[in-house]
Parts: structure tokens; C-alpha cells; sequence
């Protein structure tokens, strides 16, 4: 996405001290903020876990309902959120929850991708053969929450180049590129390989064709 323009505005809406309590006993306090005047509209949230100082460690984490409350094992979503609210907790940083269910297509058409899925397609194709993008979406919330939170230099928590790239030509400064745990399953393992393959994803090949 090269030459976006500045998003404009977002202020902070209200702010509230949550305790987070996780399934395998790891508990943090958040304090979680809402926005006013993001691009899109939808209820995105930051959770600010520590203290973020000068340049905080940040992951753009998309809404996975199946993943993030369910414990599906078919993406990797589930333990990326556990994992990125421990490291962001011991080093002072944000973790942006975005309403982007599926990859920006919505949960029912991410379940019709399941099935066909489960046919043969990897999660690209089946997104195509449903005429839908392969990827839809857009960082431009992200990079206001960020600023309206203080910030525009950030040590950035994922695998995926997009978000860094996003970020960049929303004129958020992404100093490095830290990655994220690699959670593989039985279930996601042909998941996990079609995001190194199709989208460059920084997964190691060698460790997903041994799990495959």
C-alpha cells in the first residue's frame, strides 16, 4: 500500500483498567481504550499493558473469534494473543485489537473458506473461489489509535510484512520486526504454510514441511 495518506485524527474515547485471566493460569492487568473518529468506524480497542515508554513493542492483532475465544486449533490466533499480551506485559507495549474477523471478511464467509478448505483449497484460494480478497485488511485505525495513544515509533510484534509496510506508508515508524512464536497444530499446519508461502510470512518452511 505505498503513498496512503495520513489518516486523520482519532482522539481517545474513555479508558478502563481490566485484570486479563487466561485459560492456562498466566493473568495481566490492561488498561483498555476506546476511540472516537476511527476510519472505519468499527469498535476497535487498545489494551496498554506495562509501560509503553519511548518505543513500545505493538502487535496489530486481528479479532479471531474462532481462535481467540473458541481455542480453535485450525490458525495459530489463539496463542498469538497469548503469547503477544505476555511479552507486551513484561516490556511495556500496546496490542491493538481489531474487529478485522477472517482476514477483513467477516466470520460467516471465514467459516464458508473453512469448508472449502476442507475440499483442498488453502486459505487464499478458498477466499478467491468466494471472490473475495485475499487479504482485506486496512492498518488506517491502527495507525490513529497509535497516534492518539502518543505514539509513532514502535518495535512492531508479528510475521507478517503487510502490517509493517501498512504502518510505514501510514507514517508510523516501524523500528524493527520482532516475531512472533510459531504455534503449529496437526490442524493449521497447511495454514501456517500457505502465509510463508503466498504472503511471505516469516515461518520457518523447513520446521512446517517436517510437521506437514
Amino acid at each position: 500500500m505505498a503513498d496512503t495518506p495520513a489518516a486523520p485524527a482519532a482522539t481517545q474515547r474513555a479508558r478502563v483498567r481490566v485484570p486479563l485471566r487466561f485459560a492456562d493460569g498466566y493473568h495481566a492487568d490492561a488498561e483498555l481504550v476506546t476511540f472516537h473518529g476511527l476510519a472505519d468506524g468499527r469498535e476497535h480497542l487498545a489494551m496498554v499493558l506495562g509501560d509503553p515508554g519511548e518505543v513500545p513493542l505493538v502487535r496489530l492483532h486481528s479479532e479471531c473469534l474462532t481462535g481467540d475465544v473458541l481455542g480453535s486449533a485450525r490458525c495459530d490466533c489463539g496463542p498469538q494473543l497469548r503469547e503477544a499480551v505476555e511479552r507486551i506485559a513484561d516490556r511495556g507495549g500496546v496490542l491493538l485489537y481489531l474487529r478485522q474477523e477472517g482476514r477483513g471478511i467477516g466470520l460467516y464467509n471465514k467459516l464458508d473458506a473453512y469448508a472449502l478448505q476442507d475440499e483442498g483449497l488453502d486459505t487464499y484460494e478458498a477466499n478467491a473461489a468466494l471472490g473475495l480478497p485475499e487479504d482485506a485488511r486496512d492498518y488506517t485505525a491502527g495507525a490513529q489509535m497509535l497516534r492518539a495513544l502518543g505514539i509513532d515509533r514502535v518495535d512492531l510484534l508479528t510475521n507478517n510484512p503487510d502490517k509493517a509496510g501498512q504502518l510505514g506508508d501510514l507514517g508510523v515508524d516501524v523500528r524493527d520486526r520482532v516475531p512472533t512464536g510459531v504455534f503449529t497444530t496437526r490442524h493449521n499446519v497447511h495454514y501456517l504454510r500457505a502465509k510463508a508461502l503466498r504472503t511471505q510470512h516469516t515461518l520457518p518452511l523447513a520446521e512446517l514441511h517436517a510437521t506437514g
